[in-house]
């Protein structure tokens, strides 16, 4: 019988015949019943999985009452440039209510902390006036933040990026903005590493797509939020779960599922969310298994389980 020769990458992992990553196809779950015997905690992603950013899926609520009816833990990690208590009552004016589910995490929430304490010395070193690159409703970030937020650019230490001002804006819309400050050579804090999210169907670009430019323009980012490990650790702590009991559940293989594999936990990919077009589905309909495979290899990933959308 004739055997087929393991290549292998300049890492001596497994790849294909293409080099890309020889990773396992993820075993496809209809909803998150299947889960719950297995893991007792759950870090749920918000844009994606629970709602679109105008609406709550029509599963959600009653996804998240089986799974607190069950005696899951969870807890809501979100890349919002917003502060946890913005995010809570946005998921009320949804109709989801606040006895559904456990703690809130945000990457606003997080860049607000590190504000504050200064423990990470590359936060300690930024100086007390910043320039806010984004829109007022993520202002909650500096809320009881000893910073002088500047009217100009000129008058800024450092930048916090919190996205575009305008949902239909793309990065040419601040190219001037981030050259004048990469040239100043000043900081920058992305408080949402996410680079796109999909509204009511529509690409809306986010705070990461724009710190990728400042980069590219020789600028230097500070980030908070999926995909750090660290961001799972205090969710971790917060949940008192072990990491080989808790699953992270997001739609976005960057951020959830990288985020979750630096952190060494479960993830459980919901493919109707952001990937949803290139995997030919849609929320709660099965993604084409022809593409799964593929799109995973592509990012060098390899979800524990795939979930059509966030469906008991």
């Amino acid at each position: 019988m004739m055997q087929h020769k393991m290549h292998l990458g300049p890492d001596g992992l497994p790849v294909d015949a293409n080099g890309l990553p020889h990773l396992e196809v993820p075993r496809v779950v209809p909803g998150v019943r299947s889960l719950v015997t297995q893991y007792e905690a759950f870090i749920l992603d918000l844009w994606g999985v629970i709602h679109d950013g105008a609406q709550a899926f029509p599963n959600s609520a009653e996804t998240l009452r089986r799974m607190r009816d069950a005696g899951c833990k969870t807890m809501l990690l979100s890349n919002a440039p917003r502060r946890s208590h913005v995010l809570i009552a946005q998921m009320e004016n949804f109709g989801i209510s606040r006895d559904l589910y456990g703690d809130v995490m945000s990457s606003g929430e997080a860049v607000r902390q590190a504000l504050i304490s200064r423990k990470d010395p590359a936060f300690a070193a930024l100086g007390q006036a910043c320039y806010h690159l984004g829109p007022e409703r993520d202002q909650s970030v500096f809320e009881d933040v000893p910073v002088r937020v500047t009217e100009t650019l000129d008058e800024a230490e450092f930048l916090v990026n919190t996205g575009p001002l305008e949902l239909d804006d793309d990065v040419s819309v601040y190219e001037s903005t981030l050259a004048a400050a990469a040239a100043r050579k000043l900081p920058m804090v992305c408080a949402n590493p996410d680079k796109v999210v999909i509204r009511q169907g529509k690409r809306i670009m986010c705070a990461g797509a724009m710190a990728d430019r400042y980069i590219e323009l020789g600028g230097q980012v500070l980030w908070r939020g999926k995909p750090d490990a660290a961001i799972y650790a205090l969710c971790l702590e917060t949940l008192g779960s072990h990491r080989f009991r808790t699953a992270v559940v997001g739609d976005a293989l960057e951020t959830d599922v990288r985020g979750a594999t630096n952190a060494g936990l479960s993830s459980i990919w919901v493919t109707g969310g952001i990937h949803a077009k290139e995997l030919d589905c849609g929320y709660g309909k099965p993604a084409d298994p022809g593409l799964v495979a593929p799109l995973c290899r592509r990012h060098g990933l390899s979800p524990t389980a795939i979930l059509p959308g966030f469906i008991w």
